[in-house]
């Protein structure tokens, strides 16, 4: 395959996410103030888009509270910051078996709701995109549960209100199913698509594997690929020479280097740095709503 390097290349942050960084590293924000001011600091430092999950603002724990989602949207917009909001809809599929003797009856964590209830903060805050996790997978040592019939009723209520989707496909099925989404009307076009490597146990991160899952995107789809932890850097450099966007944050990675924890804009501006040394400049929100045929909101 030939290099492929992108004249122009997007940056997504993704600012905080549901795993337990967040007793990890202060930098990871809980509140839906700390959220929206991370996103507004990334996008000030060169994100075109923030993609948002919420937490609980006490625990720090995952939530799919609709007000909270609200409320930092509405922050967001109110700053007046041009910056792209990328909502999950990733909450709401997580299935908590027993041990191995007896992995019935299900375990506290499990959440498992219709396909109405994962889409209802969407409804309420009209963000310009949102995910759509493409597949079923384990998760580490849980389920991350994705039905086709889920899916597809949670595509066809984005679709229907104007929410661009974007596919997260963690492994080569997961696009597979993509492609048949689109086929049968559910996704509009142009595609966008998130490459999402190296998380336990979908697709490992390996040069190999990404290849074998770039090789496979339609060639009129537009992606982002990222992967976690100390590869979350040399992962820029590798979308943006597969002919991809980036994707970074504090919701992949806590560290800016060996022992030093980061911030959500000090991640975007090291990506930043990386994608203007290798020769391609960086998007900015306006652009990226013209090539994805977004609405501002």
């Amino acid at each position: 395959m030939s290099l492929n390097t992108p004249k122009e290349v997007f940056i997504t942050c993704a600012v905080t996410g549901s795993g337990a960084s967040h007793n990890k590293s202060k930098h990871v924000p809980r509140s839906p103030k700390e959220i929206a001011e991370s996103a507004i600091d990334a996008a000030k430092a060169g994100a075109a888009v923030v993609h948002c999950h919420v937490r609980d603002p006490i625990t720090g724990e995952p939530a799919r509270d609709p007000s909270l989602y609200r409320e930092v949207t509405e922050r967001i917009r109110d700053s007046e910051t041009d910056v792209v909001i990328n909502l999950t809809a990733g909450m709401g599929g997580d299935i908590v078996f027993g041990p191995a003797t007896s992995p019935l009856p299900l375990k506290d964590g499990t959440d498992m709701v219709s396909a109405e209830e994962r889409m209802e903060h969407i409804l309420e805050c009209h963000p310009e995109i949102c995910t759509l996790d493409c597949g079923t997978m384990n998760f580490s040592e849980d389920v991350m549960a994705n039905t086709p019939a889920i899916l597809r009723a949670m595509a066809k209520i984005a679709t229907e209100n104007d929410v661009k989707i974007e596919i997260e496909a963690f492994d080569t099925g997961h696009l597979w199913f993509a492609k048949k989404l689109v086929d049968e009307g559910f996704i509009s076009k142009p595609v966008l698509l998130q490459l999402c490597m190296g998380i336990p146990w979908g697709a490992p991160d390996d040069i190999n594997t990404l290849m074998a899952m770039v090789n496979n995107i339609p060639e009129n789809w537009i992606f982002s690929t990222f992967s976690i932890g100390r590869n979350q850097m040399p992962y820029v450099a590798a979308a943006v020479l597969t002919g991809g966007n980036v994707r970074v944050g504090l919701e992949d990675n806590i560290y800016l280097e060996k022992g030093v924890l980061a911030t959500n804009a000090q991640l975007v501006e090291k990506a930043k740095s990386i994608i203007k040394n290798m020769g391609s400049s960086i998007m900015n929100p306006s652009q990226v709503r013209e090539k994805l045929s977004l609405t501002k909101k």
